[in-house]
């Protein structure tokens, strides 16, 4: 993604993040996360005791942390922009509402959408919301279900925005299937807090007040939803409260940043996670693929999936070279 941004010319910044523990019981996953991150090749990792933590993060708690400096920040409106233009110019289209209505497959695929019809031999599904839908349309029959949940913001008052440098997180406890609220700079400044996850009740549910039958309906009927709230449901209260509640939207914020205060939180924005949900009730916390004769479909794409899309892109490009192969091996045997 740096690479593609300096190509582009696109606003970005690799400002770097903390991840702090606020109680005893963190430690221990955060030295974890410590080697993961080793493991995994990032560099400059370094572990803060308490009083090294205001180098980074002057306002930030914390008994101890972790510093990553290879964490970035990235205008990503003008990095969808700049793969379109890309798309454009390699002689492709890029179609905006086109529903798919249909998928048929002979020797080809057929697909059928509000915004016209198109063959094809082989299909990616990368449709977020609504990927196990298409999948479905195609024959396919993921084990997995979307179930859609919000996560909400708001925003620091700018005369507050001191308060943080750059990006400040907390560690995750892998107990719960979210990561809970954090502090992001954006890059065009401004200072975004949270976001909570609380289930919405439409696929594409940005709001309290969007309701669709259909998608409610498919929620509740699903086994996998209810074994979920069964294991969460404390977590399920104290998520929906703090949607409802800004003080204790306040309270979460403030184990990061002592000194915020109500006074300093603006109304933000919010955004839909299209997260797959296993029969068993358990979220889906790794990349989910379903492979099927002409077609891959990406079932479960976890955070951070749009600003390492470059990264899952040659994943999906590899896996789907293979199902090519396989469908083209398969078919020659049918025919010899």
């Amino acid at each position: 993604m740096v690479s593609f941004c300096e190509r582009n010319d696109i606003p970005f910044e690799l400002c770097g993040k903390i991840v702090v523990a606020t109680e005893e019981s963190e430690i221990a996953r955060l030295y974890a996360l410590y080697d993961r991150g080793l493991a995994n090749g990032l560099k400059g990792l370094k572990l803060l005791k308490r009083e090294q933590i205001a180098d980074y993060e002057p306002h930030a708690a914390g008994i101890e942390a972790m510093h990553v400096p290879q964490e970035g920040i990235v205008d990503y409106v003008a990095v969808t922009q700049a793969l379109v233009l890309s798309i454009q110019k390699k002689g492709s289209r890029v179609l905006f509402g086109a529903k798919v209505i249909k998928l048929h497959r002979s020797k080809t695929w057929k697909v059928i959408t509000t915004n016209g019809e198109f063959d094809a031999d082989f299909i990616i599904n990368c449709a977020g919301l609504h990927c196990d839908r298409v999948s479905k349309l195609a024959g396919a029959h993921p084990s997995a279900q979307i179930v859609p949940f919000r996560g909400e913001y708001f925003k620091l008052k700018s005369d507050r925005e001191y308060l943080v440098r750059n990006l400040i997180y907390p560690v995750p406890d892998p107990s719960f299937p979210f990561l809970g609220v954090h502090f992001t700079r954006g890059i065009h400044g401004g200072i975004e807090a949270g976001p909570n996850a609380v289930l919405a009740l439409a696929r594409e549910g940005y709001k309290k007040t969007q309701i669709v039958p259909r998608d409610v309906f498919e929620i509740v009927s699903y086994s996998g939803f209810w074994k979920f709230l069964k294991k969460h449901r404390s977590m399920c209260l104290q998520e929906t409260a703090r949607s409802f509640n800004k003080n204790l939207f306040c309270r979460a914020l403030q184990r990061l940043v002592p000194e915020i205060t109500l006074a300093d939180l603006d109304t933000g924005g919010a955004g839909v996670r299209a997260q797959a949900l296993s029969p068993s009730g358990d979220l889906l916390q790794d990349f989910c693929f379903v492979r099927q004769e002409g077609a891959l479909h990406v079932l479960n794409a976890p955070s951070p999936a749009a600003t390492a899309s470059l990264a899952i892109a040659d994943e999906i490009i590899d896996r789907s070279e293979d199902v090519f192969r396989d469908s083209g091996a398969l078919a020659m045997s049918h025919t010899g």
